[in-house]
C-alpha cells in the first residue's frame, strides 16, 4: 500500500498510534529513572533544537563592520578634492566698444531690410485711415504707453466722426 492510497481516517489512526508510543516511552523512562536504560530510552526521542538568537553586542559588531565597509566603498568613489581657483575678474565692456557693436548691428539690419521687397500699400477706408492717423499722431515722443490729453482728444474726435458716418450710412440705406 502506497502513501497515496491512505485515507484520512487511516492517517488519523497512525497519528494516534504515534502519540500512544510516545506516551509509553515516557512512562517507561519514568520507571527507570537514573538507570542506563532510561538514558537509552531518552536518547531515542528526537532531539529538538533550540532556536538560536543573537546578542545585542553581536548585532552591534556586525552593524559597525558593515558601516566600515560602506565607508570604504564611498571613499573609493569620492571625487578628488578640487583646488580652489582664484576668482576671475568680471569682463566689462567699454562704452566705445558697445557703441561700435550697436552701430555694426544697425548697419546689418539696414542691409537686411533694404533687401526685402516692400509690400504694396493696401487701400484703407477713409474713416479707418483717420483713426489710424489719429492713433499714430497721438503717440508721445518721450514715454511709451502713455497718451497725452491732446492725443486722447484726437482719438475721441476721430471715433465720433466714424460713428457719425456709420449712422448716416444706415439712415441712407433705410430710405
Amino acid at each position: 500500500m502506497s502513501m497515496i492510497d491512505i485515507t484520512s481516517t487511516q492517517l488519523r489512526q497512525a497519528a494516534d498510534l504515534k502519540d500512544q508510543i510516545a506516551n509509553l516511552n515516557q512512562q517507561l523512562a519514568a520507571l527507570f529513572v537514573g538507570s542506563a536504560t532510561a538514558s537509552a530510552v531518552q536518547s531515542a526521542k528526537p532531539a529538538t533544537r533550540k532556536k538560536r538568537g543573537m546578542s545585542a553586542a553581536g548585532k552591534a559588531r556586525i552593524v559597525a563592520a558593515q558601516k566600515l565597509r560602506w565607508a570604504k566603498v564611498h571613499a573609493a568613489r569620492a571625487k578628488p578634492s578640487v583646488v580652489a581657483k582664484p576668482a576671475k575678474k568680471k569682463f566689462t565692456m567699454s562704452a566705445a566698444g558697445k557703441a561700435r557693436i550697436v552701430a555694426a548691428q544697425k548697419l546689418r539690419w539696414a542691409k537686411v531690410n533694404a533687401g526685402k521687397a516692400k509690400p504694396a500699400p493696401v487701400a484703407k477706408p477713409a474713416a479707418k485711415a483717420v483713426v489710424v492717423k489719429a492713433v499714430v499722431a497721438a503717440k508721445p515722443a518721450t514715454k511709451k504707453g502713455k497718451i497725452s490729453p491732446e492725443g486722447m482728444a484726437r482719438i475721441i474726435a476721430a471715433t465720433k466722426a466714424r460713428w457719425a458716418k456709420i449712422r448716416a450710412a444706415k439712415v441712407a440705406k433705410k430710405k
